[in-house]
Formats: structure tokens, C-alpha cells, sequence
């Protein structure tokens, strides 16, 4: 029977233009996101370019999907800064628009997101995501085990592109198992997210990036805690804790204990760090870009240097007899914080803290409702955000294209389909 309110008869006639079969293509496109953003040549734009053209059919036709956007404002206003502070900044510095090129990807995300405002099939979704983690996955098994890689790096970009493959493998792992944790779903399904996250896990330990993996297993260690607060299964939560720490003992284990010699390392290059004499390793050297980052800062605070601008302060450091000649090569800090002061100033550090705090809190507000595929989708939100978060102390996160784009994709995406849930039950609460 027809309801008599008109917003539910809006949001129904809504979902209603749109059929079966065109939703479940959308739900593939989707699906197919994160695997195209870690792939090489022109094949990969497709499943974007019609994703926007969705999007942008829905933001022009329709209001309900108008009303999901102004209930996750706070989102899509952070990532509308994300890409117009570096845009001043270029201005300001004089410098080429070619530095915006990543950022102004931005808008096509902010764009697409428009499609999680539809009642897509996000089963689908989700065994798409898993699909793509054992895919990558079994990749970095052959890069290692077949072709002698001594560090896996996926399927473009080369050795250079390790840590920010991890970080998307490891997101996937995560989403996996939010989908075991809490989905209700068949064994059949459960087993393969299970599958999906232990691929995705065992890929980037192939990778051997410390800084990634160590904070996957923060953030794990966080799930399983909020899983156990939630449902009372403490016994089920710590026996799966223990299985993926023995599992993952045997798997450091089975590639020679390199990633335990890695980390191993770390303490011992900090405490014998000299900026002159003794810079030389991954972690003395990220240290002495860190310094150089925070002079740049500290000499100009205001606006940085410029965007994408730090290997050429560095280079002119190194000249002058400020910086050791190690970090010549390098063309950002390995910190995304102290990158952003250093280009920015004190703005650029401010937005790349909105950047992850106001998600965080608007993830946060729905991650208590009573909705499984609210929790879902604020659980996986909170997973994005945090990984990214905490890969930013060791990394700079959103320097290249690959987990640029995985973030900006699925946390607009994410907040719109939180609000469309919430928004929709509210709906239909007041019907």
C-alpha cells in the first residue's frame, strides 16, 4: 500500500526508476573500484568513468540522493578541502597545475559516491572487494614465491609502489573481516571473506612494509575488541585472535622472517641515528627527512613550501650542508603530517587533520546503531580511515595515485550510504 508520506514515496519512487539489473551493474561497478585503482593503462578508468556518469544523473534528478549528501555534509565538506586547499596553494606558489592533477581526482569520487544513495546489492560489493583481495593476493604469492621478489608490489608501479599496495591489501583485509564479524551471512560466505582477509594479510606481509602491517594489527585488535563489547563472545573473539597470531607466526615464519628482521631493525638504527655521520637505512633516513620536513615547516609555517615541493627544498638542503645527501633521491618526508606542514603550513597540516578526524567522527556516531549494514558500512569507514591514519606517521599516504584514490572513493562513498541508511529508516519509522 502506497504510503501517505511524501518523502517515503520519494525515496521509493526513487529506487523505483532504477532496475534490477541496472542497480547490480552498479553494484559490479563498484565492486571492481579498488582492483582498477592497482592496475595499469586505460581499461582501468571505465568502471570511474561510469560510475560518474551515475553519480551525476543523481545529483542532478534526484532529491533523496541530495538528502543523503546534506546528512554526511560534514564529509563531503572535508574532502572539498582536500582538494581546494592545494589548489590555492599551487596559486599561491606559483607553481604548475600539474601538482593537481591527484587532488582534482577528488571531485570524480565526491561524484560517484552519488551511487550509494541506491539501494545497491552491497552482498555483491562486498564479495567483490574479497574477490579482489585473493586476486591480489595470489599476485604477490607469485611475485615472491614464482618470480623471485624479494618485496611484492602488486600489479603496477614497481618496487616503489610496496608500501601503498600493502596499505590497500590490508584495507581489504579489514573489510573482510568486518563482513565476517558482523554480516550475517552463510558459511559459504563467511568463507570467503575469510579467505579474502587472510590473502589480502599474507600479500602484504609479502611486502614487507613495517609500518602498514603494524598498523593492521592495531586496528584488528580494535575489531576484535569491539566485536566482543558488542556480542559478549569474548571466548570466540580471543580464540580468532590467537589463530590469526599463530597464522601469522607460521606465515613470518615461511618467507625467511625478513618482515621480523625489519622490524627487529628499528630500534637499533634509531639509537645509532647521526644526522652527519650515520643516516644511512630506511629508518635513519625517513628520520632525517623528518627533520628536514620540520625545518621546512618552522621556516615557513604560514604556507609551506608549496605542494609537492619537498624534494626540491630537500635537494637545495643537501647543497647547502643542512641535509645528508641519503634523502637526494626522495621526493616526500615519508610522513604525510609533517608533509603536509612542510607543503602547506600550518592550513595544509590543519586540512589533512580534517581530512581524518571529521570522518572518524561522523563513522563513529553510527557505529552504535542498532542496523547491521549501518554498522557495516561505519565499521569499514572507520577501517579506511584509520589505517590510513596511522600508515600516515611512516608514509606519505596520499602521494600517489593508487591509495589516493581508495581513500577518496570509499569514505564520500561510505558516509553516503551510512546516510542513506539512517535517513531511510528514519523515513520509514515516521511513515
Amino acid at each position: 500500500m502506497q504510503s501517505t508520506d511524501p518523502l517515503l514515496n520519494e525515496g521509493l519512487g526513487m529506487d523505483a526508476k532504477w532496475s534490477t539489473w541496472q542497480l547490480g551493474v552498479l553494484s559490479l561497478l563498484v565492486s571492481l573500484m579498488p582492483l582498477s585503482f592497482t592496475m595499469a593503462g586505460h581499461a582501468k578508468a571505465l568502471p570511474s568513468v561510469l560510475l560518474l556518469l551515475a553519480g551525476l544523473a543523481l545529483l542532478w534528478r534526484h532529491a533523496a540522493t541530495a538528502r543523503s549528501y546534506r546528512h554526511a555534509w560534514p564529509v563531503i565538506v572535508v574532502c572539498l578541502l582536500a582538494l581546494v586547499y592545494p589548489a590555492l596553494n599551487i596559486l599561491g606558489h606559483g607553481l604548475g597545475w600539474k601538482q593537481f592533477d591527484r587532488p582534482a581526482h577528488i571531485l570524480l569520487y565526491l561524484a560517484t559516491a552519488a551511487v550509494f544513495s541506491l539501494p545497491l546489492r552491497m552482498r555483491w560489493i562486498w564479495f567483490g572487494f574479497s574477490l579482489t583481495a585473493i586476486l591480489l593476493g595470489t599476485v604477490c604469492i607469485v611475485q615472491h614465491d614464482v618470480l623471485g621478489i624479494a618485496r611484492a608490489y602488486g600489479l603496477n608501479g614497481g618496487g616503489w609502489g610496496a608500501i601503498e599496495f600493502a596499505m590497500v591489501l590490508l584495507v581489504l583485509s579489514l573489510l573482510a573481516w568486518i563482513r565476517v564479524l558482523f554480516a550475517s551471512s552463510n558459511r559459504l560466505e563467511q568463507g570467503l571473506h575469510v579467505v579474502g582477509a587472510v590473502f589480502a594479510m599474507y600479500g602484504a606481509l609479502l611486502t614487507q612494509s613495517r609500518g602498514p602491517l603494524l598498523s593492521f594489527a592495531l586496528l584488528l585488535l580494535l575489531l576484535l575488541l569491539f566485536y566482543a563489547r558488542r556480542t559478549r563472545h569474548w571466548r570466540r573473539a580471543l580464540l580468532l585472535l590467537g589463530a590469526i597470531i599463530a597464522g601469522s607466526v607460521l606465515a613470518g615464519a615461511s618467507v625467511d622472517a625478513v618482515v621480523l628482521h625489519r622490524l627487529a631493525a628499528v630500534g637499533p638504527e634509531v639509537a645509532t641515528y647521526n644526522h652527519r655521520d650515520d643516516a644511512r637505512g630506511a629508518v635513519r633516513e625517513r628520520l632525517e627527512m623528518w627533520r628536514t620536513a620540520g625545518h621546512a615547516f618552522l621556516a615557513h609555517p604560514l604556507a609551506g613550501v608549496g605542494i609537492d615541493q619537498f624534494g626540491v627544498y630537500a635537494r637545495r638542503q643537501i647543497a647547502a650542508g643542512h641535509a645528508n645527501p641519503v634523502i637526494v633521491k626522495y621526493d616526500h618526508p615519508h610522513n604525510e603530517y609533517l608533509g603536509a606542514a612542510a607543503t602547506g603550513g600550518i592550513p595544509g597540516l590543519l586540512v589533512l587533520l580534517l581530512t581524518f578526524g571529521v570522518p572518524l567522527g561522523y563513522f563513529a556516531r553510527h557505529v552504535h546503531h542498532e542496523g547491521e549494514a549501518v554498522i557495516t558500512a561505519a565499521l569499514a569507514g572507520l577501517a579506511v580511515v584509520g589505517m590510513y591514519a596511522l600508515c600516515a606517521l611512516t608514509d606519505n599516504v596520499f602521494y600517489r595515485v593508487m591509495p589516493h584514490s581508495l581513500y577518496f572513493f570509499l569514505v564520500p562513498g561510505l558516509a553516503v550510504l551510512a546516510a542513506r541508511l539512517t535517513t531511510q529508516q528514519q523515513v520509514v519509522h515516521h511513515a
